[in-house]
């Protein structure tokens, strides 16, 4: 199974400062349920034992920096302990996921009923295990079905992705239909965004500075990390399901959100 979502976005499509892959345990034990998440944290680690599932399925990788000790000082370190012993093993699909065709961005796109265009950002190669070719990408380019009003937009996102503000700069006065996508940390491709003449650009963060400037030029919208990857786990379940159809998968219904909005 580990296989079929290498081969999906294998592992070299990931940044050099990530560690996707198998975080904890072993590939070969028999799969008796696989819980699809954003992040691993404890208490999704005991959803898994409580659903009989013993491996985890992550977007965010529960071993992101060296661990130099595991002593179980922090909850990296005692998920690690209690996943080994009791058998659980983790796999985190990452900035590999977020780069491949079908992957993240992908998704943000059909969760906005928008249909993918072209790609943004740079572009990368990886060979899967069955010598089949994968292309990757920073982001994608995605054209809505019909043109809409900056507030109709930001309503749309509110409601598509359970977001309860969206930040953004001033709206914009003309229609929106071509829309620049980056899940995530997504705010490095804002340039290229306006340098493809997109309407809009949603990614999960940007830092204050880069609001400036851009008015009236493009709609930006920035609707949250956890938001905007928050489907990340359909796109392992359609994995799984097409390339091991007998093996069960469970939702994680945890939000692992550490932001709150009050």
């Amino acid at each position: 199974m580990v296989d079929a979502l290498e081969r999906f976005a294998p592992l070299p499509l990931q940044e050099d400062y990530d560690n996707a892959g198998l975080q904890v345990g072993l590939t070969e034990a028999e799969v008796s349920g696989a819980l699809l998440c954003l992040d691993v944290t404890e208490t999704v680690l005991d959803e898994a034992m409580e659903n009989g599932c013993n491996l985890i399925v992550s977007h965010h990788p529960l071993i992101f920096h060296r661990l130099a000790h595991i002593t179980g000082e922090d909850e990296v370190q005692r998920v690690v302990m209690k996943a080994v012993r009791n058998d659980v093993a983790i796999v985190s699909m990452h900035t590999n996921l977020d780069a491949a065709v079908g992957g993240v961005n992908y998704k943000i796109a059909s969760k906005m009923n928008a249909k993918v265009m072209g790609s943004l950002g740079g572009h990368k190669e990886a060979t899967a295990d069955n010598g089949t070719v994968v292309s990757g990408n920073d982001g994608v380019m995605a054209l809505l079905k019909a043109p809409m009003a900056a507030d109709d937009f930001m309503a749309m996102l509110k409601e598509v992705f359970d977001v309860e503000c969206v930040m953004a700069n001033e709206l914009l006065r003309r229609p929106i239909q071509k829309v620049a996508i980056c899940g995530g940390a997504g705010d490095f491709l804002l340039p290229e965004a306006v340098k493809a003449g997109a309407d809009a650009f949603v990614t999960g963060e940007m830092h204050y500075h880069q609001y400036f400037g851009h008015e009236q030029e493009l709609q930006i919208a920035v609707i949250g990390h956890y938001q905007s990857e928050q489907f990340t786990k359909e796109i392992f379940r359609e994995i799984i399901e097409r390339s091991c159809p007998g093996v069960r998968c469970v939702l994680s219904g945890i939000n692992t959100n550490p932001i709150l909005y009050f």
